[in-house]
């Protein structure tokens, strides 16, 4: 069962980034991450959280877009950049899955 929310290391964990760079995104994208505070105010995101630091990953770090122009992106073509974010995902599972083949053989 998936986990309703992940704490700040989790997801920079999980994009590959640190943690202050997933702050950092989750201040200036504030209108597409929206983390919630636990007692202790500490950040929990949830899993849409974690596919939009991916998505804006993709566009800064992949593509090179600026802060801004990855803001335009998100906000005029969401949907096509979902696509491109899973469709990299699922090309990386590949990928692992025919290294641990050929590791294996």
């Amino acid at each position: 069962m998936e986990k309703l929310f992940y704490t700040i290391g989790e997801v920079a964990g999980e994009i590959g980034e640190s943690v202050s760079l997933v702050r950092f995104w989750s201040n200036y994208f504030a209108q597409f991450i929206k983390p919630r505070r636990n007692a202790k105010g500490n950040r929990q995101y949830t899993a849409q959280d974690i596919e939009v630091l991916k998505q804006i990953h993709y566009l800064v770090k992949d593509k090179g877009l600026t802060l801004d122009g990855a803001m335009r992106q998100l906000g005029s073509q969401k949907a096509s950049v979902s696509k491109s974010v899973k469709a990299i995902d699922s090309l990386k599972a590949i990928r692992a899955q025919l290294m641990e083949i050929k590791n294996s053989i």
